[in-house]
């Protein structure tokens, strides 16, 4: 089994649980991947699959891709992502893997870029409150001073500054399933997952529940 998929997020929705309450859901379209490359300890000193999601035409990818996807079965793909398993030998190059991998009620970690946010100042960026409002206030949205006075004399390396937000590799742990629609390759997430719609996600399975502490 492996240990995870590659999928898109298509945006946010909620149902209702068996008991009348609202749950907020993330959809996710997961699949179908298509394993391009297994990888065992013997030859690259782990285990893992390699995964291909969203077809891509064969004539836009450069030789040295197009030979890859030659064995496995000639589709390329625009994203290549590698999951780990533990019997690789459960699987060939040119399989599918679909969204009835994953089971209603398990936790999985979805990974993903944020939205970027381009040039941010320290409010938006980092959270500051911000200066008084009222009238006299000359310091509303600024830094502040930055300075460490005589000693060491210098701005220290991490302040928290105005600069370039978002865009970042994120990943959102501990996400419940509520519901699995294999037929449609949706599956739903309680909460809120990085990232626009329509952005690339990876949907890594846990072993257990991480619990809070």
């Amino acid at each position: 089994m492996s240990k995870g998929m590659l999928g898109k997020k298509l945006g946010m929705s909620g149902v209702f649980s068996a008991e009348g309450h609202h749950i907020p859901v993330t959809v996710l379209e997961v699949g179908p991947c298509v394993v391009t490359q297994v990888k065992t300890k013997a030859t690259d000193g782990y285990d893992a699959v390699q995964l291909g999601f969203a077809p891509k035409k064969s004539g836009r990818v450069n030789k040295p891709l197009g030979g890859h996807f030659a064995k496995s079965g000639g589709q390329a793909f625009y994203f290549l992502r590698e999951f780990g398993v533990e019997n690789p030998q459960d699987f060939e190059v040119g399989q599918t893997i679909t969204a009835d991998l994953f089971t209603v009620g398990e936790h999985v970690d979805v990974a993903g870029m944020t939205k970027g946010r381009g040039f941010a100042g320290a409010i938006k960026r980092h959270g500051f409150h911000g200066g008084r409002m009222t009238h006299g206030g000359m310091s509303k949205r600024r830094v502040g001073s930055i300075g460490t006075s005589a000693t060491p004399s210098k701005v220290l390396k991490g302040k928290k500054m105005p600069g370039h937000y978002g865009n970042v590799r994120q990943t959102t742990r501990n996400l419940e399933i509520v519901d699995v629609r294999p037929e449609q390759n949706l599956i739903l997430l309680k909460g809120a997952v990085p990232g626009a719609a329509r952005g690339v996600v990876e949907v890594r399975k846990l072993k257990f529940k991480k619990g809070k502490k």
